[in-house]
């Protein structure tokens, strides 16, 4: 191979992503780039180094929340722009930016990328990525700007300053719409778990973001008539399984932890004990804020189990949160009803379910499923790398979880962790905010890049299988 043309074919590497591996690889320079800015001396402390500043760095991109270190104290005011930059970066979809980029870099594309380009990001509709992501990215300037206004007027009082009560209120906006966690003191929101204005507009935001763009469009396209047949079965499926995933929480939380005798709901009154319950039922679900210490020691082993459930689950297709989304949870229920029911079809609302979606559902459950399970098994295993702290496997598989479903609780266990133990969490992070589908087919495409696959039209024998 002649020098000229190697210089050709590496210049024209990046033609030939496919778009998970494009996905992939603008999310790894989003994050170096954070790393690289957050670690210098003008946006962070002698103390951040380019660990401390890459897994913090992951953590935003991811809108995780997990961190190492004292945001409010260790990063300087630059280094909180950056770190609430990369918020909105995350939060309003790697997909949609690296599509935008790639619709740039890549304009000699073929006419097979430009369908699995649309094949992918199908969730942004025919109308097209451009048109969605200004729709995007007008909702949440609207809502995160009436979120500062409400904190800072009525919310953050306590703070003297004028210009750190604005930065407040709009950092603490940003990070609760994208679902993120991140806040400037290291006690969360526990200051305010009595103040409603704070624990309602958080609620608000956090929910709002993680609904989704399809929902939001939809309820407000239909805002002058809205009725329950006017929107979308994505929309009623959307709002319906969030309001009975929040309310379980609710409940829930308040029965385990009102039974118990040392944990901390048993020292607060019943409205504080609601209005904690409803913002950890609300956070659990890929945000990360706490209004209460979560710890081994102030709630119950059931109480922990209730917000792992909630985790998992996470927020809703399109949204700023993770997990594995509120309609594959609809869709696994829905399914397991018709299984019940001895029908051949899925059907929800009256709407017949196509098959591809009840197995992508079950493929991005137990894939998801699968992914934990491998990382507890490999956090569990840091004890034999010396120097780390021992957990017990529920703090281990809480944490991981977190990480996965780029939540941010934390039970102690993030800071105490080894090099090797956190990048076990940097990697759960970053597979979980892209998608387990995303990542495998990424994989899959480098491993048969140079294979021509044709679609296979030989049928095949039916046989039962026993399950």
């Amino acid at each position: 191979m002649t020098f000229p043309k190697a210089i050709h074919l590496t210049q024209g590497w990046y033609r030939r992503l496919t778009v998970p591996q494009f996905t992939v690889v603008t999310g790894l320079l989003v994050i170096l780039f954070g790393t690289f800015v957050l670690s210098t001396p003008i946006c962070s402390s002698a103390k951040v180094g380019l660990w401390e500043a890459f897994f913090t760095a992951t953590s935003a991109v991811t809108v995780t929340g997990l961190t190492i270190i004292d945001v409010g104290n260790e990063l300087t005011i630059y280094g909180q722009i950056v770190l609430a930059a990369m918020l909105l970066v995350g939060g309003l979809g790697l997909m949609a930016i690296t599509t935008f980029l790639q619709g740039f870099v890549v304009r000699g594309t073929e006419l097979r990328c430009r369908l699995d380009r649309g094949r992918t990001l199908d969730e942004f509709g025919v109308g097209g990525v451009g048109r969605t992501f200004r729709g995007i990215a007008l909702t949440a300037t609207v809502l995160i700007l009436l979120g500062s206004i409400a904190l800072y007027c009525f919310g953050f009082n306590d703070i003297a300053n004028t210009g750190q009560r604005v930065w407040a209120s709009l950092f603490h906006s940003i990070s609760a719409y994208n679902n993120a966690g991140f806040g400037l003191w290291s006690s969360s929101l526990q200051n305010y778990r009595t103040n409603w204005v704070v624990n309602i507009v958080i609620i608000m935001l956090i929910v709002l973001g993680g609904l989704g763009w399809r929902v939001t469009s939809d309820l407000w396209a239909n805002r002058q008539k809205l009725q329950r047949r006017n929107l979308s079965l994505h929309t009623r499926l959307v709002l319906r399984t969030s309001f009975i995933l929040i309310a379980i929480g609710t409940i829930g939380l308040m029965i385990t932890e009102s039974i118990g005798h040392d944990n901390f709901f048993t020292d607060i009154g019943w409205k504080e004990r609601f209005i904690s319950a409803l913002f950890e039922s609300v956070s659990a679900r890929t945000a990360g804020f706490t209004n209460l210490p979560i710890s081994i020691e102030t709630i119950s082993d059931s109480g922990l189990l209730l917000l792992m459930t909630l985790m998992f689950i996470g927020a809703s297709p399109g949204g700023t949160g993770g997990g594995i989304k509120t309609t594959t949870l609809a869709a696994l229920m829905a399914a397991t009803r018709s299984t019940l029911r001895g029908q051949d079809d899925v059907v929800i609302r009256n709407r017949q379910i196509s098959d591809k979606v009840v197995l992508k559902a079950l493929g991005i459950t137990v894939g998801s499923l699968l992914f934990v399970l491998i990382m507890a098994l490999l956090l569990s295993m840091t004890s034999n790398f010396g120097g780390e702290e021992t957990f017990s496997f529920l703090e281990m598989l809480f944490t991981c979880i977190s990480a996965f479903a780029t939540v941010g609780f934390d039970l102690g266990v993030t800071q105490q962790l080894g090099h090797f133990g956190q990048l076990v969490l940097v990697v759960g992070m970053f597979v979980g905010r892209l998608g387990i589908l995303l990542l495998l087919s990424a994989i899959w495409e480098i491993m048969n890049r140079g294979k021509h696959h044709h679609q296979n039209r030989i049928g095949f024998p039916r046989e039962d299988l026993y399950v």
